[in-house]
């Protein structure tokens, strides 16, 4: 398999995690969606990552869409997300929020870099959007007693909270705050303490 994307997208980073997780080998090519957009192209035509061209030459894009066939492989008791039922709604729920809260972030960041006049207003909108996420996600976080969210092994709701909480951290230093979001900080300072987040990671550039 050949996962194409540079490993500071949160997007890119859950699905190369969960890739180690399962112990499934990958080539990885660091391909930027703007200096690189020729060659993502040749792949995804929305020259979007993450891009998942497997074994066959079949070509996943879409996070969501490349992890549920990374479940699929991995099989109903290693995938990283209940099989179904209410748990796994929850879990995708989990899921969708964070990267939700990643989408708002990169969005900020496009409207910082690619516009030489920001919108105040759509700022302000999706400063309050990550804000508010945040805060749902602590009260969430913050009630639950196991080592991870839904229990005592890790799955991709924490991954995906994790790898948006240290987008934000250094596309928007200061955004997050410990003092108000502490379980969120906890839940981020025991993920990146495993060795696959120590692994799949790249200092944000938006040079890059």
């Amino acid at each position: 398999m050949i996962l194409i994307g540079q490993y500071d997208s949160p997007f890119v980073r859950r699905v190369a995690i969960a890739l180690r997780l399962y112990g499934m080998a990958y080539e990885h090519r660091p391909w930027s969606v703007f200096a690189d957009a020729a060659e993502v192209d040749r792949f995804n035509p929305l020259k979007r990552v993450p891009t998942l061209v497997l074994d066959d030459g079949e070509v996943l894009i879409e996070s969501f869409i490349i992890l549920d066939h990374l479940d699929e492989q991995a099989g109903p008791e290693r995938a990283l997300i209940p099989r179904g039922g209410p748990e796994r709604r929850r879990a995708l729920k989990t899921c969708a929020l964070a990267t939700g809260l990643a989408d708002k972030a990169v969005s900020l960041v496009y409207e910082r870099v690619l516009h030489a006049d920001s919108s105040r207003m759509w700022v302000e909108r999706c400063a309050a959007q990550i804000a508010g996420v945040l805060d749902a996600l602590e009260a969430d976080r913050a009630a639950r007693t196991g080592a991870w969210w839904y229990g005592n092994a890790i799955g991709h709701a924490d991954i995906a909270v994790g790898c948006a909480l240290r987008f934000i951290g250094e596309a928007h230093p200061g955004v997050f705050d410990a003092a108000r979001w502490p379980a969120l900080a906890a839940h981020s300072t025991a993920c990146e303490a495993l060795e696959p987040f120590q692994a799949v990671v790249q200092p944000f550039s938006v040079s890059a």
